[in-house]
């Protein structure tokens, strides 16, 4: 943190001198968000395999996360500055104790770091500061990130959220167009205190430079075309292109169509066999199991909804040469809780993403909100997907799938308004995975203090 610090401390400085100026105070927010989860994640193949020393059957754990966010307006004059804050801590409820490798013990590590030990902290932090400043309708930030991009996505399911390190520019000085530029260097994962570099799955050598820019055009209401640009130095290049369009057939009746696909291949160390042997390569299936980034994803899926119904049916498909990547932190940290990461995709559910190479699947998934039942604030979906053609090295191809339900519940009225009760249950079966059955119960609240 003490970089980050000496970075922003230039920026810091002149704020302090013109933080009397209007906007810096008055536009400043800060909110306090809870979230209570209970995780249950339950590998049924393993209840068979009791005696095996890879038993990893059963993570159960429960904690309590903070998160405060703070976020000033921006001075006046030509160029505004600000600066945000994000304080985040979670705290140990309940978990599995130690990660022993017997039946009767329950796994730790999806919510808390470990210890060197296996034991389980009884709490962890991380403290994020960013620097921010405006022209006009262009914004540039430095420091902490949190990113949904079609290249870079933070992934928040856990107690806390992955957070990025690094500089963001977005500009909407042209109308109907956001632009947007930015370079990475460093992350810290969900259920992680410590910042690490950049990989992609199964790599073992840290990236600090992924670059990526892009463009959202919205030449009309309910049009946008997408294209995006990323760079993890060392690993690999990155194209995307999406279109998603609604159609408005009447007051109850509405079409969405979401197009994407990724363009993906090899860069830097990943595409020599002496950076690959250095541990510069993606896991799983590759061509000639050289290691080697090269693929296609794309995807298409339409949304059909009906007043309160809503039908969403797609299908994907995952070239054969090696799985989708994305920037995330492999197996760099170890047992710290680096792990897990979010990918741009529609097939990315509660346990797993589709992404193997040659995978291709079908989804569809019904949501209704009971809202017409005289239960506003109520929501449920279901979902189900189905990947065949996985490919393997020796065992031809295989298959899985996976079947989500999520019931959500927001309090629309009295003194906990907006109080969020979330129930998620998924099971994970087929040939290529481990079978397994998770549910998640949350409490989300928000805080506002300013």
């Amino acid at each position: 943190m003490k970089p980050t610090i000496t970075r922003l401390a230039t920026t810091l400085a002149m704020l302090s001198q013109a933080s009397h100026a209007a906007g810096f105070i008055e536009d400043s927010q800060a909110t306090l968000s809870l979230r209570n989860l209970y995780f249950n994640n339950d590998n049924r193949e393993s209840q068979s395999e009791r005696g095996k020393a890879a038993y990893n059957g059963q993570n159960e754990e429960w904690g309590q996360a903070f998160q405060l966010n703070l976020s000033s307006g921006f001075t006046q004059g030509t160029v505004g500055f600000g600066v945000d804050a994000l304080g985040l801590l979670g705290v140990r409820l309940d978990s599995g104790g130690k990660a022993h490798k017997s039946y009767s013990d329950r796994t730790p590590g999806q919510l808390f770091p470990l210890e060197s030990d296996g034991s389980v902290v009884n709490q962890f932090s991380r403290l994020g500061l960013t620097a921010k400043a405006k022209v006009a309708h262009s914004e540039i930030r430095y420091g902490t990130l949190q990113t949904r991009l079609p290249v870079l996505v933070s992934n928040d399911g856990r107690l806390l959220p992955q957070t990025f390190e690094g500089s963001l520019i977005n500009s909407k000085d042209i109308d109907n167009l956001s632009l947007n530029a930015g370079l990475i260097e460093r992350a810290s994962g969900r259920s992680s205190s410590d910042r690490t570099g950049l990989a992609v799955s199964g790599a073992s050598q840290e990236s600090n430079h992924l670059w990526l820019a892009g463009a959202d055009w919205t030449p009309k209401p309910g049009l946008l075309a997408q294209y995006y640009y990323a760079n993890l130095e060392d690993y690999y290049r990155q194209h995307f292109l999406g279109l998603t369009e609604q159609f408005t057939l009447n007051d109850l009746h509405s079409l969405k169509l979401d197009l994407r696909y990724f363009r993906t291949t090899a860069d830097g160390a990943n595409a020599s066999s002496s950076g690959r042997a250095q541990g510069y390569r993606v896991g799983g299936y590759s061509h000639d199991g050289s290691g080697e980034i090269d693929n296609h994803t794309w995807s298409a899926a339409l949304t059909y909804s009906y007043g309160e119904h809503a039908l969403l049916a797609g299908y994907q498909q995952v070239s054969h040469n090696s799985a989708f990547v994305q920037a995330n932190q492999g197996g760099l940290e170890g047992n710290k809780g680096a792990a897990g990461a979010s990918v741009y995709l529609l097939t990315d559910r509660q346990i797993h993403n589709f992404t193997r190479a040659g995978e291709r699947t079908a989804f569809a998934e019904y949501s209704y909100d009971f809202s017409a039942l005289g239960a506003p604030g109520l929501k449920a979906s279901v979902a189900y997907l189905r990947g065949s053609n996985i490919q393997t090295a020796s065992a031809g191809t295989q298959e899985e799938w996976e079947r989500d339900f999520r019931l959500d519940y927001s309090l629309q009225s009295g003194p906990l308004k907006g109080l969020g009760l979330s129930w998620r249950n998924a099971a994970l079966r087929g040939n290529a995975v481990a079978d397994t059955d998770q549910n998640r119960l949350l409490v989300n609240y928000a805080i506002p203090l300013l």
